[in-house]
């Protein structure tokens, strides 16, 4: 089957993008390379685009309840203009996704993972109330991200909205050179910046709007293979990786989005279960003591017996140095523990550590 093209398809080949299938999605994996790139973030700005995300829209008289009761976090918390970190669960505590929840006012926005799409929208239907109105409009919209120190002061130059009054986790309806947009201070990088959306036909205006305009600050479009290697140097969860239907928001170090006490929702008897008896293994990341790479399903080992394995590694470009993500059986998950990473046969140490790896200096 032939992979999805983004409304900015053209802007990539013409940048010269490296396209790969994501999601069934023909996107840029990278440009100039994920070492440039992944410091064009760090240090300055960059953009990326990320319209393979999903977008629903759930209106109607229960929309609050019914959102209640599929995620995790406490919605009843939003008001307008304010985004929400969640996920959604099955009975058992597995995760069918993590996700974002936008307040318009009676009206919620849910982006989600560009592979879950349609598992996601089935898993809504399947648990709807009376009254509400779910709305797949993922086609209408073009989604960017624009991260960096950097990101304000491009995205101002062509914005009527004051985006410095748009704290953390907020956003804003405006418009972006010209064009109508939502504007919300979100991203998976850890640098300050913004995350942009606006309407498929106005998709490839904005985005060469903002490389015009990050031009003084040497912007740069950034692909997917740089979004992996910022957002793990955070401990930032990649579904299907770090988390699936397979792991529980407790193991996950997701406790703090798990909002047991608002009330009944899918998937609570069994999280709660998980707090009370304690997780048997947890999310944690490593740091190897020696030049390597760790990659997704090595296995972690502690005097000789296997007790882990991994979900995500890379080479951090910022620290220089292998670091990972990955699932350690209790106790062995303290900070500070001396673990090995089997690579190729061969065992390498690595440092159970405090997350996030990278800390931003501003």
């Amino acid at each position: 089957m032939e992979s999805k093209k983004t409304a900015l398809y053209d802007s990539h080949i013409k940048a010269g993008g490296r396209m790969v299938d994501f999601a069934g999605y023909s996107m840029p994996v990278q440009y100039t390379g994920i070492n440039e790139e992944h410091h064009c973030v760090r240090q300055s700005v960059g953009i990326f685009d990320v319209s393979h995300m999903g977008e629903f829209f759930i209106s109607g008289k229960n929309a609050l309840e019914f959102l209640q009761k599929v995620t995790i976090n406490d919605v009843s918390k939003l008001e307008k203009n304010r985004a929400q970190y969640t996920a959604m669960c099955l009975e058992d505590g597995g995760m069918v996704d993590d996700l974002i929840v936008y307040c318009f006012g009676d009206t919620y926005m849910v982006i989600v993972n560009a592979g879950n799409l349609q598992k996601d929208y089935n898993w809504l239907k399947e648990n709807m109330l009376p009254d509400v109105t779910l709305e797949d409009k993922s086609d209408d919209f073009c989604l960017f991200a624009v991260q960096g120190r950097n990101a304000e002061e491009t995205l101002q130059k062509i914005s009527d909205v004051n985006l410095n009054e748009i704290k953390f986790y907020w956003f804003r309806e405006g418009q972006i050179a010209g064009k109508n947009a939502f504007i919300a201070r979100t991203g998976y990088t850890g640098e300050d910046g913004f995350e942009i959306g606006v309407n498929s036909n106005d998709a490839t205006e904005v985005w060469q709007a903002i490389l015009d305009a990050g031009a003084q600050f040497k912007i740069q479009p950034i692909g997917l293979a740089a979004r992996d290697t910022l957002r793990l140097e955070m401990k930032y969860s990649l579904y299907g990786n770090d988390i699936h239907t397979k792991t529980n928001p407790i193991e996950a170090g997701l406790g703090w989005i798990t909002k047991t006490d608002k009330g009944d929702f899918i998937g609570r008897d069994a999280i709660l279960q998980v707090k009370e008896n304690g997780a048997t293994r947890k999310l944690v990341g490593m740091v190897l003591q020696e030049r390597a790479i760790p990659r997704n399903g090595y296995k972690i080992e502690k005097d000789g017996a296997e007790i882990g394995f991994i979900t995500s590694g890379t080479f951090s470009p910022s620290l220089e140095k292998g670091i990972c993500l990955g699932y350690v059986n209790v106790p062995h998950n303290k900070i500070g523990t001396q673990v090995e990473v089997v690579i190729r046969n061969k065992k390498v140490v690595a440092e159970v550590v405090k997350t996030p790896f990278y800390i931003r200096p501003y």
